[in-house]
């Protein structure tokens, strides 16, 4: 393994003349780090989940994928509250940001993350045993993530938790998973899974603002009906279970497309690009 760069190198305050120590900290302290201290930081994560036991990330998975259902209830929930279109239209996209605040804050295993933190590793060391390493981990991560979906997609149509108004508005809401065509599925998930790499991205320099940004990048998915592999399988598995929609358009309309969008969304436009911005200085030989 590459020996990460230390942080100390990125930062410039420590060259500037005429400056004492002490202002040379509260300098440092006010910088954003660069994007070579990011990228690293983001791969030290990625190498270290490449190591973690199976059973681990099946269970931090499975944790996602039943979290992410409490999108859908606050969607639902504020969609069957709120009657005005334009108020709607703005207002229940926030109730998407709340799955992802509990998986990202709770450091549960998200697929649509994993397309940007293992593969950081990857380019780094481009070996067939590392290869093999990250499609384990997306093969766990994605499974145990669909499982939970299903469960919680199955317990919300089979049971009289919600009000009928409410589980109208679930069905609404999960209708957009299925109506659109495989190609225009697709690219809005390559945009989802731009959007959620590029948060997984900024969260390193975020320290104490990490809730707003996953807050405001997440409703951003949301607010343009983007297509997420997760956050989508519990609307879509809600609209199989409760008997709107068949299994073959699980699949063909929603789950491939969104996959493979999400994929190169977040492995082409944020983890090839952010790391070829920083490859040049991350490759230089230490003095």
């Amino acid at each position: 393994m590459d020996k990460p760069s230390d942080p100390a190198s990125f930062n410039a305050a420590s060259e500037l003349d005429n400056v004492s120590p002490q202002q040379t900290e509260e300098i440092a302290s006010q910088s954003r780090p660069s994007a070579a201290l990011i990228h690293e930081t983001i791969r030290a994560e990625g190498e270290q989940e490449l190591q973690r036991h199976w059973w681990a990330i099946l269970m931090s998975g499975l944790a996602a994928g039943l979290s992410m259902g409490l999108s859908l209830v606050v969607q639902g929930e504020l969609h069957a509250a709120i009657s005005a279109d334009a108020t709607r239209r703005l207002v229940v996209p926030l109730g998407y940001t709340v799955g992802f605040l509990v998986v990202v804050l709770g450091r549960q295993q998200l697929f649509t993350e994993n397309t940007l933190t293992p593969i950081l590793p990857l380019l780094h060391h481009r070996t067939f045993s590392m290869l093999m390493k990250v499609l384990r981990l997306w093969t766990l991560v994605l499974a145990s993530n669909i499982a939970g979906t299903w469960a919680i997609g199955s317990v919300l149509a089979r049971t009289d938790i919600f009000e009928p108004r409410i589980t109208s508005a679930f069905l609404e809401l999960g209708r957009h998973t299925i109506e659109g065509t495989f190609s225009a599925t697709f690219v809005r998930a390559v945009f989802a899974g731009w959007v959620i790499a590029l948060m997984t991205w900024l969260l390193p320099a975020a320290k104490g603002s990490r809730a707003h940004i996953i807050v405001v990048m997440t409703y951003v998915v949301a607010l343009g009906e983007f297509a997420h592999i997760v956050a989508g399988s519990v609307e879509c598995a809600f609209l199989v279970e409760g008997g709107q929609a068949s299994f073959g358009q699980y699949v063909h309309d929603f789950f491939v497309p969104t996959l493979l969008g999400n994929i190169l969304g977040g492995t082409t436009l944020v983890a090839l690009l952010n790391y070829g911005q920083v490859a040049a200085e991350l490759d230089k030989p230490e003095d």
